[in-house]
């Protein structure tokens, strides 16, 4: 299997919604931003499928020095074989990798955040730096849009914690904030064990509001010149807003089950924006 073939199936195995947004690209940056999304999912399973936290700190500890030597010129994993060609094209920097390995460290050594500036950190980490990567590869060309792509980034991932509330707490993590739990009478103790309150749902109300307002702060920083070239984005934005709504709708009964949209909806939602704009 060659490096591009191994990349290739780590996207397209994964089911994200990022991969359906990767389609509608031209050959080289599709090839660049499927190199990226792989390596992105690499560090995170470390973190979510490894379960001895020792043996998880190793693997990213490897994947720091592999980053190194990548960049370095002697790239050894298919991932960064594959990813290190188009680090010259698209302007790519050894930084933005090592960052989203640290936010995944974080991962290891956090399960709570006292408040929302903290939780804020690690999404930037983890979502708003892969973000300013993405916007990079699909095309960036104005200054602005990367400020676009950090905010957007951040929605993506509140949007995220607020659907994996119920598996992230059968691992003893809970993202949402110690302060805005204490705001809405909602213990640990509840979501660890999974148990549905009018609070929390009011709790999740408040977060869902929270990353909309995100999304349409996002959207208005997008300059009109960089508007056609990050669709992908706008892809993606289109499928997670779609999400959140969906979430919303089953009054957040996020705490038992993984609340999704088919494969089939996210395709037709990226194409609707490809094609005609809209989301």
């Amino acid at each position: 299997m060659t490096p591009e073939q191994y990349v290739q199936q780590k996207a397209a195995s994964s089911g994200s919604s990022f991969y359906y947004a990767f389609l509608f690209l031209p050959a080289e940056r599709r090839a660049a931003i499927t190199a990226f999304y792989a390596f992105c999912r690499e560090v995170d399973d470390v973190v979510d499928e490894v379960s001895d936290p020792g043996v998880a700190r190793t693997k990213l500890a490897w994947w720091q020095n592999e980053v190194r030597s990548a960049f370095a010129g002697q790239p050894s994993h298919p991932v960064m074989q594959a990813m290190m060609p188009h680090v010259p094209t698209f302007g790519l920097k050894e930084e933005s990798f090592q960052a989203i390995i640290q936010g995944c460290q974080m991962d290891l050594e956090q399960t709570r955040y006292l408040d929302f500036a903290g939780l804020q950190r690690y999404c930037h980490l983890v979502a708003g730096v892969v973000g300013e990567v993405s916007a990079r590869i699909f095309g960036q060309t104005q200054e602005a849009t990367t400020e676009y792509a950090h905010k957007l980034g951040l929605a993506f991932q509140l949007t995220n914690i607020i659907r994996d509330v119920g598996e992230d707490a059968m691992m003893g993590r809970i993202y949402l904030p110690v302060s805005e739990l204490q705001q809405f009478d909602v213990k640990a103790h509840e979501i660890l064990n999974r148990k549905y309150s009018d609070n929390f749902t009011q709790l999740m109300r408040f977060q869902a509001e929270r990353a909309h307002r995100l999304y349409d702060e996002a959207l208005a920083l997008l300059p009109d010149a960089d508007r056609r070239a990050q669709k992908p984005g706008l892809m993606m934005a289109s499928i997670y807003r779609t999400l959140l709504r969906e979430i919303e709708r089953d009054n957040f009964q996020v705490l038992h089950q993984r609340i999704s949209l088919t494969p089939l909806r996210k395709l037709w939602l990226a194409w609707k924006m490809q094609a005609l704009g809209r989301m």
